[in-house]
Protein backbone atom coordinates (compact mmCIF):
# COMPACT_ATOMS: atom_id res chain seq x y z
CA UNK A 1 0.00 0.00 0.00
CA UNK A 2 1.13 3.75 -0.65
CA UNK A 3 -0.30 6.38 1.14
CA UNK A 4 -1.44 9.52 -1.11
CA UNK A 5 -0.65 12.84 -0.24
CA UNK A 6 -4.02 14.00 0.63
CA UNK A 7 -3.66 11.19 3.12
CA UNK A 8 -0.30 12.35 4.50
CA UNK A 9 -1.79 15.77 4.78
CA UNK A 10 -4.43 14.46 6.84
CA UNK A 11 -2.13 12.62 9.14
CA UNK A 12 0.29 15.66 9.99
CA UNK A 13 -3.28 17.62 10.33
CA UNK A 14 -3.96 15.34 12.99
CA UNK A 15 -1.09 15.08 14.46
CA UNK A 16 -0.99 18.63 15.86
CA UNK A 17 -4.48 17.61 17.34
CA UNK A 18 -3.09 14.25 18.90
CA UNK A 19 0.26 13.01 18.71
CA UNK A 20 -1.78 9.67 18.87
CA UNK A 21 -4.03 7.85 16.84
CA UNK A 22 -5.92 4.52 16.32
CA UNK A 23 -6.68 3.82 12.23
CA UNK A 24 -9.39 1.37 11.89
CA UNK A 25 -10.14 -0.56 9.13
CA UNK A 26 -11.71 0.87 6.25
CA UNK A 27 -11.36 4.66 4.56
CA UNK A 28 -12.00 6.85 8.02
CA UNK A 29 -9.34 8.21 9.88
CA UNK A 30 -10.71 9.89 13.26
CA UNK A 31 -8.51 11.62 16.01
CA UNK A 32 -9.53 13.46 19.47
CA UNK A 33 -7.95 15.99 21.53
CA UNK A 34 -6.70 15.10 25.14
CA UNK A 35 -9.21 17.21 25.88
CA UNK A 36 -11.82 15.88 24.16
CA UNK A 37 -12.65 19.55 22.66
CA UNK A 38 -11.51 18.90 19.11
CA UNK A 39 -12.60 16.02 17.12
CA UNK A 40 -11.63 15.30 13.32
CA UNK A 41 -12.66 12.66 10.46
CA UNK A 42 -12.03 11.80 7.01
CA UNK A 43 -12.48 9.68 4.43
CA UNK A 44 -9.34 8.61 2.85
CA UNK A 45 -8.83 7.03 -0.76
CA UNK A 46 -6.59 3.66 1.21
CA UNK A 47 -9.08 1.25 2.43
CA UNK A 48 -6.79 -0.43 5.87
CA UNK A 49 -7.42 -3.94 6.33
CA UNK A 50 -6.63 -3.82 9.94
CA UNK A 51 -6.80 -1.50 13.12
CA UNK A 52 -3.55 -0.44 14.20
CA UNK A 53 -1.92 1.87 16.60
CA UNK A 54 0.37 4.78 16.38
CA UNK A 55 1.49 6.03 19.47
CA UNK A 56 3.60 8.56 18.33
CA UNK A 57 2.05 10.01 14.64
CA UNK A 58 4.95 13.09 14.06
CA UNK A 59 7.65 10.03 14.22
CA UNK A 60 5.27 7.96 11.87
CA UNK A 61 5.40 10.81 9.59
CA UNK A 62 9.39 11.05 9.84
CA UNK A 63 9.67 7.40 9.21
CA UNK A 64 7.62 7.86 6.18
CA UNK A 65 10.28 10.04 4.46
CA UNK A 66 13.36 7.48 5.69
CA UNK A 67 12.69 5.98 2.81
CA UNK A 68 11.06 6.88 -1.08
CA UNK A 69 7.85 5.99 -2.67
CA UNK A 70 7.54 4.45 1.15
CA UNK A 71 5.33 1.07 0.72
CA UNK A 72 3.61 -0.09 3.78
CA UNK A 73 2.63 -4.18 4.41
CA UNK A 74 1.10 -4.88 7.32
CA UNK A 75 1.37 -7.26 9.88
CA UNK A 76 -0.55 -8.37 13.09
CA UNK A 77 1.91 -6.45 15.50
CA UNK A 78 3.65 -3.73 12.58
CA UNK A 79 4.15 -2.16 9.63
CA UNK A 80 6.76 -2.99 7.29
CA UNK A 81 7.91 0.27 5.19
CA UNK A 82 9.74 -0.43 2.11
CA UNK A 83 11.63 1.97 -0.49
CA UNK A 84 10.65 1.00 -4.51
CA UNK A 85 13.57 -0.81 -4.89
CA UNK A 86 13.04 -3.18 -1.79
CA UNK A 87 16.48 -2.62 -0.69
CA UNK A 88 15.43 -0.05 2.21
CA UNK A 89 12.67 -0.77 4.75
CA UNK A 90 12.00 0.21 8.33
CA UNK A 91 9.78 -2.08 10.85
CA UNK A 92 7.68 0.06 12.98
CA UNK A 93 5.70 -1.59 15.53
CA UNK A 94 2.41 -0.90 16.75
CA UNK A 95 1.18 0.49 20.19
CA UNK A 96 -1.52 -0.88 21.75
CA UNK A 97 -5.24 0.40 21.95
CA UNK A 98 -5.43 1.16 25.80
CA UNK A 99 -2.36 3.55 25.35
CA UNK A 100 -4.34 5.76 22.70
CA UNK A 101 -6.83 8.52 23.04
CA UNK A 102 -9.44 7.39 20.69
CA UNK A 103 -12.91 8.85 19.95
CA UNK A 104 -15.66 7.26 22.12
CA UNK A 105 -18.65 7.91 19.62
CA UNK A 106 -19.38 10.38 16.87
CA UNK A 107 -21.03 13.46 17.61
CA UNK A 108 -24.54 14.02 15.99
CA UNK A 109 -24.57 17.91 14.98
CA UNK A 110 -27.82 19.45 16.57
CA UNK A 111 -29.32 22.38 14.38
CA UNK A 112 -27.09 25.30 13.55
CA UNK A 113 -27.97 28.94 15.32
CA UNK A 114 -25.38 30.10 12.85
CA UNK A 115 -24.11 28.89 9.40
CA UNK A 116 -21.33 30.65 7.22
CA UNK A 117 -19.03 29.70 4.28
CA UNK A 118 -15.40 30.47 5.78
CA UNK A 119 -12.75 30.86 2.50
CA UNK A 120 -9.03 30.13 3.20
CA UNK A 121 -8.14 33.90 2.70
CA UNK A 122 -10.20 34.80 5.98
CA UNK A 123 -8.97 32.17 7.33
CA UNK A 124 -5.43 32.77 7.36
CA UNK A 125 -6.17 36.87 8.17
CA UNK A 126 -7.98 35.45 11.66
CA UNK A 127 -4.61 33.65 12.10
CA UNK A 128 -2.07 36.33 11.35
CA UNK A 129 -4.14 38.80 13.52
CA UNK A 130 -3.93 36.36 16.08
CA UNK A 131 -0.93 35.55 16.10
CA UNK A 132 -0.20 39.73 15.28
CA UNK A 133 -1.86 40.72 18.50
CA UNK A 134 -1.32 37.64 20.29
CA UNK A 135 -4.91 37.05 20.99
CA UNK A 136 -6.32 33.39 21.19
CA UNK A 137 -9.80 34.19 20.85
CA UNK A 138 -12.07 34.38 18.27
CA UNK A 139 -15.50 36.24 18.80
CA UNK A 140 -18.35 35.34 16.34
CA UNK A 141 -20.93 38.10 16.64
CA UNK A 142 -24.33 38.92 13.94
CA UNK A 143 -26.27 41.70 13.05
CA UNK A 144 -28.58 42.04 10.04
CA UNK A 145 -27.21 38.59 8.09
CA UNK A 146 -23.70 40.29 8.55
CA UNK A 147 -21.61 38.01 11.03
CA UNK A 148 -18.45 39.84 12.77
CA UNK A 149 -15.32 37.41 12.92
CA UNK A 150 -13.02 39.12 15.84
CA UNK A 151 -9.79 38.47 17.34
CA UNK A 152 -10.53 39.52 21.05
CA UNK A 153 -8.90 39.27 24.57
CA UNK A 154 -12.32 38.48 26.01
CA UNK A 155 -10.53 39.51 29.62
CA UNK A 156 -9.15 42.74 28.40
CA UNK A 157 -12.56 45.12 27.13
CA UNK A 158 -9.57 47.76 26.11
CA UNK A 159 -7.29 44.77 24.17
CA UNK A 160 -6.63 45.72 20.72
CA UNK A 161 -8.56 44.12 18.61
CA UNK A 162 -8.72 43.03 14.67
CA UNK A 163 -12.21 42.15 13.01
CA UNK A 164 -13.51 40.85 9.66
CA UNK A 165 -17.31 41.11 8.33
CA UNK A 166 -18.68 38.04 6.14
CA UNK A 167 -21.86 36.92 5.31
CA UNK A 168 -24.02 34.60 7.29
CA UNK A 169 -27.48 32.91 7.87
CA UNK A 170 -28.51 33.45 11.64
CA UNK A 171 -31.78 34.60 13.54
CA UNK A 172 -31.28 38.50 13.44
CA UNK A 173 -33.45 38.03 16.49
CA UNK A 174 -31.16 35.61 18.88
CA UNK A 175 -28.12 37.72 20.39
CA UNK A 176 -25.00 35.99 20.30
CA UNK A 177 -21.61 35.37 21.21
CA UNK A 178 -19.75 32.60 20.18
CA UNK A 179 -15.98 32.56 21.31
CA UNK A 180 -13.58 29.74 19.98
CA UNK A 181 -10.53 29.08 21.10
CA UNK A 182 -7.87 29.84 17.99
CA UNK A 183 -5.67 27.04 19.78
CA UNK A 184 -8.40 24.63 18.89
CA UNK A 185 -8.74 25.76 15.40
CA UNK A 186 -6.42 23.26 13.69
CA UNK A 187 -8.02 22.60 10.61
CA UNK A 188 -6.01 21.92 7.26
CA UNK A 189 -5.95 24.99 4.85
CA UNK A 190 -8.96 25.46 2.22
CA UNK A 191 -12.67 26.80 2.37
CA UNK A 192 -14.95 25.42 5.19
CA UNK A 193 -18.99 25.10 5.28
CA UNK A 194 -19.15 26.06 9.69
CA UNK A 195 -22.05 25.65 11.65
CA UNK A 196 -21.99 26.64 15.25
CA UNK A 197 -24.88 25.57 17.80
CA UNK A 198 -25.75 27.25 21.11
CA UNK A 199 -25.00 23.91 22.65
CA UNK A 200 -21.30 25.11 22.36
CA UNK A 201 -20.14 22.92 19.32
CA UNK A 202 -18.84 23.95 15.80
CA UNK A 203 -18.82 21.90 12.48
CA UNK A 204 -15.80 22.59 10.00
CA UNK A 205 -16.52 20.39 7.05
CA UNK A 206 -13.71 21.22 4.11
CA UNK A 207 -14.99 22.07 0.33
CA UNK A 208 -12.05 19.94 -1.09
CA UNK A 209 -11.15 17.31 1.04
CA UNK A 210 -13.27 14.99 2.72
CA UNK A 211 -12.65 15.74 6.35
CA UNK A 212 -14.61 17.27 9.14
CA UNK A 213 -13.63 18.98 12.64
CA UNK A 214 -15.84 19.21 15.83
CA UNK A 215 -14.67 21.93 17.68
CA UNK A 216 -16.20 22.84 20.99
CA UNK A 217 -17.36 26.40 21.92
CA UNK A 218 -15.32 28.05 24.60
CA UNK A 219 -17.77 28.76 28.15
CA UNK A 220 -17.92 32.06 27.98
CA UNK A 221 -20.10 32.11 25.16
CA UNK A 222 -23.33 33.23 25.16
CA UNK A 223 -26.52 33.14 23.39
CA UNK A 224 -29.93 34.63 23.54
CA UNK A 225 -29.13 37.18 26.47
Amino acid sequence: MELSEDTLSVLKNFSGINQNILIQSGNTIKTISEARNVLATAHVKEQFEQNFGIYDLNEFIGVLGLVDTPRLKFESEHVTIGDSTGRSKVKYFFSAEETLTTPSKDINMPSPDVSFTLDNDTLNKIKKAASTLGHDELSITGKDNILSLSIIDNQNSTSNTFSIDIDGEFDSNNKFNFILSISNLKILPGDYDVHISSKLITQFKNKEVDVTYWIALEKTSTFGE
